[in-house]
């Protein structure tokens, strides 16, 4: 059962013991969320929004007009905004956090589920979300929630800032609202309109699904319920301010979801965002994601139901959710292994070689507003770019793909090795790189240890094994 300790987490370190009782191991780290390990400084996500805010204005505001002639002098004062801004040091860090949680923090299972949530209720790569709130936003937003219930957690991220802008919902505005109604729209010719995208997702990716045969009607209903959810704009701050509800946008009337008829008014989100997270589908949907997540691409009917089970039994508390789904990990732990995403990969090989990885805070609080970031304060963001898979950047709302294919290709897997043998040169001093070492982390990590020290033995160089290890078809799965 040892591959179950890379399934539901990121294996076992050369200085930790084995745990004796897998299943209970992973099943006693799901009830708390504790605080961050990270020991450095890690920005709110209202001061992270305050610095993109200064980027969005300085840009937009004071530079585009100040050199609007000028496209080389505009160059040079974009790049140092940037750095004033700490646009390129924000994400690096909240990444390091990230990693540092999977491989030094106390309850690796529950930082792996953390990674889970994050991409199920990804943020796509946009507007430059990733450089100044993406992070903060699984921080803030998902991270607590681990102990909360479904419901609550689809709540906070559909109020969240980060997923309001994201999906433009502040531009969503009722065509019967008061506003609707201002000379300002009919002498700019400007009326006021819905923005579909948030209600879309609510259905399409964070609840129901389109199993639950919603139609277009439906999303425009639920449109209308959102309307009023936005951020606040200033002429400064832009679209930068805290999020509320403006009365004067929402959309006037009774509205109809799936059969189900609704009053207008700010309370009205909560009411709907309760019904959508007990509708079977959606209970079916969340099932379906973590065993894809942690099993296989093609989840069973057998497997899927006892976390819809635990999930209608404990009204959608997060913790019983994520227990079903580690004993079913555990009861199928034998029969399938899944191929793992570059990120998760990168991070079993950090914890099982024991790398000196990711930067430490001492390395990372250097950093000072203003300054162009040291190579290695950005080394985090360099090598998930080199291995194709940034966490914070989804190309698409439905976040990266939990689907193995879309990760083997010749490219991807060639990424793999150069970066395998590059991690190398991570090693801890401690670490005496010879044959005793890699037996040991063989031995912690793989039901079968002979057959994989006899495959890395074929070569003499320490190196060698290394890269051998970490690229032989066992180490991709899990």
């Amino acid at each position: 059962m040892k591959n179950f300790f890379r399934k539901v987490a990121f294996g076992i370190g050369p200085n930790e013991e084995v745990p004796s009782d897998p299943l209970n191991w992973a099943l006693n780290q799901v009830d708390k969320v504790p605080e961050f390990s990270w020991k450095g400084k890690i920005l709110t996500e209202k001061e992270l929004r305050g610095h993109y805010r200064d980027w969005v204005y300085g840009d937009r505001k004071v530079l585009r007009k100040k050199y609007k002639n000028n496209k080389n002098l505009y160059k040079v004062h974009k790049d140092k905004l940037r750095h004033e801004t700490g646009q390129k040091f924000w994400e690096p860090l909240e990444i390091s956090v990230r990693h540092n949680e999977g491989i030094n923090g106390s309850q690796p299972v529950l930082a792996k589920l953390w990674m889970f949530w994050g991409n199920f209720f990804a943020i796509s790569d946009k507007d430059f979300l990733a450089h100044y709130s993406t992070g903060a936003y699984q921080r803030e937003t998902i991270w607590p929630n681990l102990n909360q219930t479904f419901e609550k957690m689809v709540y906070d991220v559909t109020t969240s800032w980060a997923m309001i802008h994201h999906l433009d919902n502040s531009e969503s505005v009722g065509p019967k609202s008061s506003s609707a109604k201002e000379e300002w729209r009919r002498r700019e010719k400007e009326p006021a309109t819905i923005n579909e995208n948030h209600a879309r997702e609510l259905m399409e990716l964070h609840t129901v699904s389109p199993k639950a045969g919603y139609t277009q009607e439906d999303v425009i209903q639920l449109a209308y319920i959102m309307t009023g959810w936005e951020h606040k704009y200033g002429k400064k701050s832009l679209e930068t301010g805290n999020v509320w509800f403006n009365s004067e946008h929402h959309q006037p009337g009774k509205k109809t979801v799936l059969g189900k008829e609704y009053k207008r008014g700010k309370k009205t989100l909560a009411v709907v965002i309760k019904d959508l997270v007990n509708h079977p589908n959606c209970r079916d949907f969340v099932a379906e994601r973590l065993c894809r997540f942690l099993i296989t691409d093609e989840p069973t009917k057998e497997m899927k139901q006892p976390i819809i089970d635990a999930f209608k039994k404990s009204d959608g508390y997060i913790p019983e959710i994520h227990k079903a789904a580690i004993k079913v990990a555990f009861e199928y732990n034998d029969k399938y292994k899944k191929f793992q995403t570059p990120e998760n990969w990168f991070i079993q090989v950090a914890k099982i070689a024991d790398l000196n990885w990711p930067p430490s805070p001492e390395v990372m609080d250097k950093y000072e507003l203003g300054q162009k970031p040291f190579d290695n304060q950005r080394e985090p963001m360099w090598l998930l770019e080199n291995i194709g898979h940034h966490p914070y950047r989804a190309k698409q709302p439905n976040g990266w793909s939990d689907h193995s294919d879309d990760w083997i290709s010749p490219e991807l897997l060639i990424r793999r090795l150069v970066y395998a043998k590059a991690s190398y040169n991570y090693h801890k001093i401690e670490n005496n790189k010879n044959a005793e070492y890699y037996a040991n982390m063989v031995e912690k990590n793989f039901d079968n240890p002979d057959k994989i020290m006899n495959y890395i033995n074929q070569k003499n160089r320490s190196i060698e094994k290394h890269t051998l290890l970490f690229n032989h078809p066992e180490f991709l799965k899990a």
